[in-house]
């Protein structure tokens, strides 16, 4: 039951990033709205991401977990990043922003966690870098290896999908900074000082975790890949760069957030380090930002006055903490009882998964997907021939595909 939801959600998934490209997601934002799915796939979001910090490091220690295939595994790690990247491509409609209703609070914490998560890993300068992230040491549908795989080697591959789930967050964050005239106040609260996003923006604007040095050149994360950024182009804002500053814009020049906001001494610090960076160069690529140079420098010379104390009957967010209550000291048994029943799958199990899999992406829609052309999956260079059993692996030629055989045959035999 739970594989055919996963499927739901891929599809959705992919169906959205196709219609985005051709400007036609209207229909699909519509239907999430009138079917009221939105806080349904928040709740889904936030139960994986549970599962991913609660149940898997449990799993991973547990002496008979040993996996014949990273196949069941993969599609749970992978299940939080289809869903963040499904909210993040109609996110950016109000009507779908709206009809979160009061779930609306358990994303603002969600993606308060993953902002969190950026800026730690770029402050201890453990940036993920372009090696790190290497396709080939990801775990993937096709590799269904014979051989059992080592716990640890699963949690280093959950990690690296860590980043780019949290840069899906950063992104459906900025959406919801959008329509802040339109959120409940209680979601402008927690942003604003329960989370104090603003300084925490502040914090990404200046370690900047999709942006490395290696051997003396700069890389920059960019569409899923690692880019070495030539001299000329360093200066040139990304769209990750745009969403953190256009978040802050929304954040500090709303009058009702300038209202409710604690411009208190160490926040004004804070927000102050901003007007290092509004550099000509970065201003010409983001003209809105002339207003929040005004707006820095009127705060550098004044006191703002303390927020009012509304008295009011607050909401918070309950998606998260009713699973944390309910599941309770019930961890380990649930990763026992998932060890048995969810990923030790018999081979035919496995295979039937595989061929779900494959239809779930169909090669037509993978294709639409793909930016690029496809690569040798032995030297990497472009290729033009793929396995004629499973059509899944590509090969530039057939000394490629002889070479690569021993270690595909698993996969393949499952998926043809």
């Amino acid at each position: 039951r739970w594989l055919r939801q996963h499927e739901y959600v891929e599809k959705l998934n992919m169906h959205s990033i196709l219609s985005a490209s051709a400007g036609q997601e209207q229909l699909l934002t519509e239907l999430l709205v009138t079917h009221a799915k939105i806080p349904v796939l928040i709740g889904e979001l936030i139960s994986v991401e549970i599962w991913k910090h609660k149940v898997f490091p449990v799993l991973c220690r547990l002496k008979d977990f040993k996996l014949r295939s990273t196949f069941p595994i993969y599609v749970v790690l992978h299940h939080e990043a289809s869903i963040i990247n499904l909210l993040e491509t109609v996110f950016f409609y109000k009507e779908v922003c709206e009809s979160a209703e009061d779930s609306i609070l358990d994303l603002i914490d969600y993606c308060h966690r993953k902002l969190t998560l950026l800026a730690a890993r770029s402050t201890k300068a453990q940036a993920v870098t372009s090696a790190e992230l290497r396709a080939e040491g990801l775990a993937s549908p096709s590799s269904m290896q014979a051989d059992p795989v080592p716990p640890q080697e699963l949690q280093k591959q959950a990690e690296m999908m860590e980043f780019e789930i949290s840069l899906k967050a950063l992104s459906v964050l900025r959406f919801i900074t959008d329509q802040v005239e339109s959120l409940p106040l209680s979601a402008l609260t927690r942003m604003l000082n329960t989370h104090n996003l603003p300084c925490l923006l502040v914090e990404l604007v200046e370690h900047c975790p999709w942006s490395c040095w290696e051997a003396g050149k700069l890389k920059k994360f960019e569409n899923g890949t690692w880019h070495l950024v030539a001299p000329e182009d360093q200066v040139k804002m990304t769209k990750l760069d745009g969403q953190v500053w256009l978040a802050l814009l929304n954040l500090l020049l709303s009058p009702e957030c300038q209202r409710k906001y604690r411009f208190d001494g160490f926040n004004k610090s804070q927000l102050l380090k901003l007007r290092a960076f509004l550099t000509d160069v970065l201003i010409d690529q983001l003209p809105n930002l002339v207003e929040m140079q005004r707006f820095l420098s009127y705060l550098a010379v004044t006191e703002p006055a303390p927020p009012k104390n509304d008295l009011i009957l607050e909401q918070v967010p309950i998606i998260r903490d009713h699973i944390l209550k309910k599941n309770s000291g019930k961890w380990e048994a649930i990763a026992k009882h998932q060890v048995q029943h969810a990923f030790s799958p018999t081979e035919e199990e496995l295979k039937f998964q595989a061929r779900r899999w494959a239809q779930t992406y169909s090669l037509d829609m993978m294709e639409a997907l793909a930016p690029d052309k496809p690569r040798c999956r032995v030297c990497g260079v472009e290729a033009a021939k793929r396995c004629s059993r499973c059509r899944n692996e590509w090969y530039c030629t057939r000394a490629c595909q002889v070479q690569h055989w021993q270690k595909h045959k698993p996969a393949c035999n499952l998926m043809a």
